[in-house]
């Protein structure tokens, strides 16, 4: 027997409790072998707890608790190892010299460089100059300690005082904290010798909307983060190694590159270690590595050409769990695997979502526009009112002015706002059984514009049933082969044989609580192909099972994985009818081997076949392998799963249950197998698949494929579900590249069919292909609107991702396993389901807690949250914003009496403005928000020309005027002074003007700012009136019916309207900042001033509805 390769395929599983589907199945990490002792015969085999490993008595169970402990390690851990595997891929021609110190800088370089683990043991003790047997001289190991540094590698910290500081003085409250020096200043030294209450009252209260702020902003964050665990305790205290020629204990810190070092069952290894010897049964726990509770077995040969998934490198701080080894240092601390993890996880730099993004964006529009009109303020008063009106004026009166402008233009309410609305969308998601992990994904959503999803379990609803069985020479439907295995003895060796496989090469069991259903209806322990297999052959021959398990005891597995697409188990050979190729039952050491996965991945590597017909083996010669492969096409076209069973009989020379035999058996496997026969497996689509589809495409979603099936198989299927539409056969790479060659060449008429042939709207894009694409080609794949990805592997997906996000695209990613974690946090928005692996979970943004069509509501809420934060702040900027900057204005350069104080323009953006505002966070939607297209992140802003426009140039304009209009009517009916008097009235609005004395002027202006603030307060509740609705009238979509119904909107303007009563009417208020109470009459006229500015709003919405392409629907927001 030879083996095929100088490398072995790598395998490894899940590290959930039940094994991954074919196609859902990670890359390999490694060979994942299962022993069992030579005494197992009377044992059912591989049960639901055996399915894992059944290893040496005093093997270590892997624990699953560690991998959760550092969830966020495997991330970084797969991402970088599908990084140097691309790395390897690019340049095959790998050499060591010395890395350069530039490489250790790109973590993919530096590991893809490395080849501790393809030279021979000897080889790498002599370059790193040490004796294995005597091991370093602790003069020389003091030296490297000198020179390399500790073992210890940096683990991950929050800089809490930087999030703190951020909170209390980043966005708004950088302004604001100047806000607060003013009014202490004003308050003293320069109100001395009596200072005024009010600006400490003002300071306070300034101070205390800041904490506000950094209270919701650090509520926001924390709720959001996805907080790396740190690494703890990974490395032992002390740890066996060699110096000076004797074993001794050495702290684990004080390991330098070169020592020897021994470690045993139970141990952590210290460092990163080249094994030179093991006791032949050694393995490790790498699950806070890889995240997957499996054990790799232990070598001294390299396995893998990747340096992190080679079998013969003991990676620092995975645990020894069965047998001992010896082995070399080679690398430390942060130059370790787990240094690097931990110095990339340590620096990682949370991206900004599209959100905050936004949001930043509008808090630089605000400030640099309050700065501007603080210093258009402050030098007016220098060159001008201190020059010509000296007495009107004083510095404490300017600085007022000035924070006035800065708390005026400012609205304080909008974060606090913003973080409401998302944690309100955030818990409706929930109650959609949608779990986003952070709050500004929620908003995320709304800008995505391709979906990559998963097939089974996803689309499917994987629960798989065998509906096909097929020979070489022979096509049967599954009743039909029921039929002839039920008759008693068996008619035909091939079908006998066949069922024989699907019991043996089947890791599935039946879930013993569903025992007493019908075959077709019992749950199933295992991964959903086994799951079909072990039903077909329970149906054939019920309680069989058993039987033949206990007459072929495994002794050996490779189980399933997604990159070599097969699985193998090896059997106790017996003498039978159906074994005609056994020479020698006496033979001891001889075993049935099985082999069942991917046709295209197995058919290579047959020589023979069972002949239904013939009930023999022939050659699989030519005319064989047509009618193979006319066979597996027309099953895919069906959309039916095709698995290959083989078999052949081997005899390994080294001992059963060591890590030589294992070696042996997977080095030779793949040769000369025997083609016994294959099985069509359907697995129907979930009924929300097709309506989740087309609910994606009406959204400008472009809804994609991704699948490690064969490509006919997929495609078919995503016909069936409306991913493809187009009725011709879909374009593949070859239509692509022919496709450009006649763009630059004469077409002739054979071309020119070809050309006509091709639908340049769907794709099938097999795994093989999508390696080679050049940036070129990805132009075009990224430009077709329908694609399945097929046979595609994790590293593939990953790929996927980057590309399309590398075009502007807004990319979700569907995926459940370990190894689409990478692919999960590369895309925009990740969403896992709520059954994927811990590190699946841990690396998605968005957990689906039932069925695949939540999705939907997800990108439904998505862009409703940002509407809703659109008209948050469309409400909050009329009143908040731009109806309070012009009383300072007014009172700079018009010399009129303060209309409205600082104190009640924080009472409008705090307290009355925002807790009505919050009512808008619970409106639902005005029009199906499905029929836009996603939001162009890059284009379509939170705050834009036509929101301004609105804000300010219309509401925020009769707002103003209305309120101006107010202040005035109560001077001129109260007081008898006029408008004409109070305008450029300056300095002469003091003791004598109009008669009063100073105190009763200041009483009226006073009660003047109060009658200004209760009437934007009710102007308020017309704005919020006409703001819920961008296009419909408030007779289509009132808050009184339950269609559009929000009794929030009348409890906020009841706790609005009580917060206004209680500022102006409280005596301790009125005392320190200055309010008095309105007259009655000033509490009503705002009314039909608010229904006006309703009114006009209603007409804008008619000419727009009547209007849709002039000129104020172009700019209506």
């Amino acid at each position: 027997m030879s083996p095929i390769s100088p490398e072995a395929p790598k395998v490894k599983t899940n590290d959930t409790t039940q094994p991954a589907d074919i196609e859902a199945q990670g890359p390999s990490a490694h060979h994942h072998i299962t022993f069992e002792p030579d005494n197992s015969r009377g044992r059912n085999h591989y049960d639901s707890a055996a399915r894992r490993r059944s290893s040496s008595r005093d093997s270590i169970s892997s624990v699953r608790s560690r991998a959760r402990s550092t969830t966020g390690v495997p991330i970084e851990f797969r991402s970088l190892s599908f990084q140097v595997g691309e790395s390897q891929a690019e340049n095959e021609k790998t050499h060591r010299g010395k890395v350069e110190e530039d490489a250790k800088n790109d973590d993919k370089d530096y590991f893809a460089k490395l080849d501790f683990h393809l030279l021979e043991g000897s080889q790498v003790c002599k370059e790193l100059n040490v004796n294995p047997e005597n091991g370093l001289s602790t003069s020389e190991a003091t030296l490297r300690l000198s020179r390399d540094g500790p073992n210890t590698f940096p683990g991950r910290r929050e800089n809490y005082l930087k999030k703190v500081f951020f909170y209390i003085f980043g966005g708004f409250c950088s302004v604001l904290w100047i806000g607060v020096i003013i009014f202490f200043i004003c308050w003293q030294p320069l109100g001395d010798p009596n200072p005024a209450a009010y600006n400490l009252g003002l300071a306070i209260l300034v101070l205390i909307v800041i904490f506000l702020q950094a209270a919701f902003s650090a509520f926001q964050d924390w709720s959001t983060a996805r907080t790396m665990k740190s690494i703890l305790n990974l490395l032992p205290a002390e740890t066996l190694a060699v110096r000076d020629g004797e074993p001794r204990k050495v702290g684990s810190v004080d390991l330098v590159v070169g020592d020897i070092v021994k470690v045993v069952i139970g141990n952590k290894v210290p460092a990163d270690l080249r094994i030179l010897s093991t006791s032949g049964d050694v393995r490790f726990d790498r699950s806070m590595l890889t995240g997957e509770s499996e054990e790799v077995e232990g070598n001294i040969k390299m396995t893998d050409k990747n340096f992190l998934e080679t079998r013969n490198i003991a990676l620092m701080g995975t645990m020894v769990t069965n047998g001992s080894a010896t082995g070399i240092v080679i690398l430390t601390g942060g130059d370790s695997v787990m240094g690097r993890i931990a110095k990339a996880t340590a620096s990682i730099k949370d991206v900004p979502t599209h959100i905050q993004r936004e949001i930043t964006r509008f808090v630089r529009i605000i400030v640099s526009l309050t700065i501007i009109l603080a210093l258009l303020i402050l030098l007016t008063w220098v060159g001008w009112l201190r020059v010509d009106h000296f007495a009107y004026m004083n510095v404490i009166a300017m600085l007022n002015n000035v924070m006035g402008c800065v708390v005026a233009f400012i609205p304080e309410g909008m974060p606090v706002a913003v973080a409401l609305t998302l944690m309100v969308v955030a818990r409706r998601m929930r109650s959609n059984n949608i779990l986003p992990k952070g709050l500004s994904t929620v908003e995320t959503l709304g800008c995505v514009n391709v979906l990559c999803s998963d097939k089974t379990g996803t689309l499917t609803e994987n629960k798989m049933v065998v509906s096909t069985v097929c020979f070489v020479d022979k096509r049967m439907p599954v009743d039909e082969a029921l039929c002839t295995l039920s008759v008693d003895p068996p008619q035909s060796l091939s079908l006998d044989n066949l069922h024989r496989a699907s019991v043996l090469c089947n890791d599935a069991t039946f879930d013993v609580l569903s025992l007493d259903r019908p075959v077709l209806e019992r749950d199933i322990q295992g991964n959903a192909t086994d799951g079909a297999t072990l039903k077909f052959a329970e149906l054939a021959r019920g309680g069989v099972g058993k039987t033949i398990k206990d007459a072929h005891p495994r002794v050996f597995q490779i189980p399933f994985n997604s990159k070599n697409k097969w699985m193998l188990t090896l059997h106790k050979s017996t003498s039978d009818s159906a074994s005609p190729a056994v020479e020698s039952s006496e033979n001891t050491s001889e075993f049935l081997m099985l082999v069942k996965g991917a046709p295209d991945v197995l058919q290579p590597h047959c020589t023979t076949y069972w002949s239904y017909t013939s009930n023999s083996i022939q050659p699989f010669n030519a005319a064989a392998k047509a009618q193979f492969s006319a066979l597996q096409e027309a099953l895919s076209r069906n959309g039916e799963r095709v698995i290959l069973l083989c078999q052949r009989y081997v005899n390994p020379r080294e001992r059963l249950g060591s890590n030589a035999f294992a070696d042996e058996v997977q080095d030779t496997a793949m040769t000369d197998l025997t083609i016994i026969g294959l099985l069509g497996i359907t697995d129907p689509p979930r009924k929300e698949t097709a309506s989740t589809v087309a609910a994606c495409r009406r959204a400008g979603i472009r809804f994609f494929m991704v699948t490690g099936d064969f490509g006919l198989t997929a495609a078919a299927i995503a016909r069936n579900v409306g991913i493809f539409t187009n009725p011709g056969d879909p374009d593949t790479i070859q239509a692509i590249t022919e496709r450009n060659e006649l763009e630059d060449a004469t077409l002739d008429s054979e071309k020119k069919v070809v050309l006509s042939q091709s639908t340049q709207t769907s794709l099938l894009l097999e795994g093989p292909a999508i390696s080679d694409l050049t940036d070129d080609y990805w132009d075009v794949v990224c430009g077709y609107e329908e694609i399945v990805f097929a046979r595609t592997s994790p590293e593939q997906k990953l790929r996927i991702v980057k590309e399309f996000k590398s075009r502007g695209n807004v990319v979700a990613v569907t995926g459940d396993g370990v190894n689409d974690a990478p692919a999960l946090r590369a895309a925009d928005v990740g969403v896992a389901v709520v059954t994927g692996s811990d590190v699946a979970l841990e690396a998605a943004d968005l957990v689906l807690l039932d069925k695949f069509d939540a999705i939907i509501d997800a990108i439904r809420l998505g862009r409703l949250v940002f509407q809703n934060l659109q008209k948050v702040i469309s409400y909050l900027l009329p009143a908040g914003s731009w109806s309070e900057i012009w009383p300072v204005l007014m009172n700079v350069f018009f010399g009129v009496p303060l209309p409205l104080s600082s104190f009640l323009m924080i009472m409008i953006c705090v307290f009355t403005d925002l807790f009505l505002s919050l009512s808008l966070i619970m409106e639902k939607e005005e029009f199906d928000l499905l029929e836009l297209p996603p939001r162009n992140h890059k284009k379509d802003h939170l705050i834009n020309f036509k929101i301004y426009a609105q804000s300010y140039l219309f509401i925020g304009v009769m707002e103003t005027v209305c309120a101006h209009s107010m202040f005035f009517l109560y001077m001129y009916k109260h007081a008898g002074i006029p408008f004409s008097a109070l305008v450029f009235a300056f300095e002469n609005y003091s003791d004598g003007f109009y008669g009063y004395t100073q105190e009763e002027l200041i009483n009226f202006n006073t009660t003047g700012q109060c009658v200004y603030f209760v009437t934007l307060v009710i102007l308020q509740w017309g704005n919020i009136l006409s703001i819920r609705n961008k296009r419909l009238s408030i007779l289509q979509a009132d808050p009184i019916r339950k269609k559009r119904r929000n009794p929030w909107l009348l409890a906020g303007a009841a706790i609005s309207l009580s917060i206004a009563v209680f500022v102006t009417e409280q005596p301790g208020i009125q005392t320190i900042f200055g309010t008095a109470s309105v007259p009655i009459e000033f509490w009503l006229l705002p009314l039909p001033l608010a229904l006006g500015i309703l009114m006009m709003d209603e007409i804008r919405k008619l000419t727009v509805r009547t209007w849709p392409k002039g000129p104020i629907a172009r700019i209506a927001w």
